[in-house]
């Protein structure tokens, strides 16, 4: 019973997560800001604003794939984002950009993830690898190899946590302080942008249930033993 509980757990929270940011987009797409601006023109605007004429805005491809890029200083946004005038076109595009004064910034916490990078996407694709095997060879050092590796790609996903968040707070000083939402608009910004939010804290707990799972598993082998 307990598993059922925790795999309803580790595959409902996301979908939930998923389900709260579209629907919250599809609502707000449907409201022009008060400026009109396009989500490009907003990132234009604020970019030019901050100094940063060297962060090119480009049109990217999917649903709601908007990214910035640090590699090639570009603020990739998808098509509903980069043409859209409404509140959520105007939210996500300031929140990339976000991300590129974090970048600009040097923003302690977005150095620490850029860092994470390599070690957390090999811990992410050879942990469970490294797990399995040791599970069907009953060898719990190998077990204990694949927690840690799994380990940093956890770190990781806690580290995007305040990065997130905090480019979520630039974009809303940097949309009001511009004009390109009024007073009235600030709650709905706001809602937008928390759920944007809400997948990377879907993510980041179930990537901590799954190592704490590990760790009882691996701690229950060693008193077998």
């Amino acid at each position: 019973m307990a598993y059922l509980v925790y795999f309803a757990i580790i595959i409902l929270v996301p979908l939930w997560a998923q389900l709260r940011v579209k629907g919250t987009f599809n609502k707000y797409s449907r409201i022009p800001n008060v400026s009109h601006k396009t989500g490009a023109e907003v990132a234009r605007e604020i970019l030019f604003e901050n100094g940063l004429t060297d962060v090119k805005v480009e049109e990217g491809r999917g649903f709601l794939s908007d990214h910035y890029d640090p590699r090639t200083k570009t603020v990739r946004l998808s098509p509903q984002i980069h043409n859209g005038n409404s509140i959520a076109a105007a939210a996500v595009a300031a929140h990339e950009v976000g991300h590129a004064i974090q970048d600009k910034q040097n923003y302690n916490f977005l150095r620490f993830r850029h860092a994470l990078v390599p070690v957390a996407n090999f811990g992410s694709q050879s942990a469970w690898i490294v797990i399995l095997i040791g599970f069907f060879t009953q060898i719990s050092g190998l077990v204990l190899v694949g927690i840690v590796l799994m380990a940093f790609a956890v770190i990781f996903q806690l580290i995007t946590l305040p990065v997130e968040f905090n480019a979520s707070n630039r974009a809303m000083d940097q949309v009001v302080a511009l004009g390109i939402i009024s007073r009235d608009e600030q709650s709905e910004t706001k809602k937008v942008l928390n759920a944007a939010a809400l997948t990377y804290v879907a993510a980041a707990a179930v990537a901590v249930l799954e190592l704490l799972r590990l760790v009882f598993i691996f701690t229950g082998m060693n008193r077998q033993q």
